[in-house]
């Protein structure tokens, strides 16, 4: 067998991707820049955006709603409205803003700005469309959010963002790289023998493998815009092109220079991305599991399939612990339930397409009450900093790679009596 070779065999290809992605993202600031200019060199302006979120909040004896908009040009940015505004999420308005002071970086990541919406279109969209029929199937309301945001990317309800924050399972729900692998393997799965029949009749010259890729990818492509581009799901997206690239041309794909490339191709193009947390728990996910392939990549296949589910909680748990402060004596089935999810997630399409969508509700509202109770447990921010620090050491020395784990398990523990 060929052993396939590096992505980076001198230094000196390491400089010249860094000249490149520097170039690129200086092109993308400039245009950047130019869009912030428009967008504020007059004190109001009037924007279309869609409604991401929208959720009631008090302060000061006063109750109002937010609401957390992105502009059709990709700005992110959160409002208030009356407390008597009707539910107008994943609906699209027309608005007034006043962007006060508003600086660059702030234009990139997220701002607030007062606004008066002007009107708000009552034609659906096709993504508002396909949540009204998931919603026709499913009688309780929490069920159907939990298939909306499956497949159109809906944020959760906070109560039930809060269980499965609970139960360790909240990286099932936001679609990103797990979602694109099972939705890549049933496309293709689907569409290479219908491709091979006429290919092998038409054009029999051509490479069904590298075409039914390309075919696969305009798909997953044209999904991905649909639901708004996730910043987990670029990054899956991006990945999945540039290691098939890679592996197109005998170069190694699990390795922390592809994870390294791709993030980098990935915000020169989008620099947006930089201020994401998805974006950023996406990749922290898939350094884990390239780590371990890295070190464990001569263990048995079976091995490695009991092996990696438990190796990515233990590693993404510190995350977990800094950000969200949940953690519950359930929190450790999350390994079972990631594994389950792999036969559920193509199940429960199969079953919506078919007609039967409402099969797996009474699980799931089991799933549901099981996840009510969790404890706030979480780490200090020195502690999440050294965690981070012997996770980039371990990519170079595997006696580093043992402590990462071993700090890993001490966190564990340390959550396990947290609770007891």
């Amino acid at each position: 067998m060929i052993e396939r070779v590096s992505l980076f065999t001198k230094k000196q290809d390491i400089f010249i991707s860094l000249a490149l992605a520097f170039f690129i993202l200086t092109i993308t600031l400039l245009f950047e820049y130019k869009n912030y200019y428009e967008f504020n060199r007059f004190d109001s302006i009037t924007q279309e955006a869609t409604v991401l979120k929208q959720y009631l909040k008090s302060k000061n004896n006063r109750a109002y709603q937010v609401l957390k908009l992105r502009s059709d040009d990709g700005v992110t940015f959160y409002t208030t409205a009356k407390k008597s505004l009707e539910d107008i999420r994943e609906k699209k308005i027309k608005i007034l803003i006043w962007p006060k002071e508003l600086t660059f970086l702030s234009y990139l990541s997220s701002f607030y700005a007062n606004s008066k919406i002007l009107n708000i279109y009552e034609q659906k969209t096709v993504k508002q469309q396909l949540n009204d029929y998931i919603s026709d199937v499913h009688v309780d309301k929490s069920i159907a959010n939990i298939y909306h945001a499956l497949y159109s990317a809906t944020p959760l309800e906070k109560e039930s963002q809060s269980i499965f924050s609970n139960l360790g399972i909240s990286h099932l729900l936001a679609i990103s790289g797990f979602h694109l692998g099972v939705l890549s393997a049933l496309l293709y799965f689907f569409i290479r023998p219908i491709y091979s029949f006429f290919q092998n009749r038409f054009f029999p010259y051509t490479n069904a493998w590298r075409d039914t890729f390309f075919i696969v990818a305009l798909i997953l492509f044209a999904y991905t815009l649909f639901l708004g581009s996730p910043p987990s799901l670029v990054r899956a997206l991006g990945m999945l092109i540039v290691g098939f690239f890679l592996y197109e041309r005998g170069i190694e794909v699990i390795s922390m220079q592809t994870l390294f490339i791709t993030i980098l191709l990935l915000l020169a193009f989008f620099p947006r991305l930089f201020f994401s947390l998805g974006f950023w728990l996406s990749s922290s996910g898939v350094f884990y599991i390239f780590l371990f392939f890295i070190y464990f990549k001569n263990l048995s296949k079976a091995w490695q399939f009991l092996l990696l589910p438990i190796w990515v909680y233990l590693l993404m748990l510190p995350y977990s612990l800094a950000i969200f402060e949940n953690f519950s004596s359930l929190h450790p089935l999350s390994i079972i339930w990631t594994t389950l999810f792999t036969l559920f997630y193509p199940l429960s399409i199969f079953a919506h397409l078919v007609g039967y969508g409402s099969i797996f509700d009474s699980s799931l509202l089991w799933l549901l009450d099981l996840g009510r109770t969790g404890e706030v447990v979480g780490i200090g921010i020195y502690t999440f900093l050294l965690y981070l620090l012997l996770s980039l050491g371990a990519i170079f020395y595997k006696k580093v790679m043992w402590s990462l784990l071993l700090f890993s398990c001490a966190i564990f523990i340390y959550s396990i009596y947290q609770i007891a």
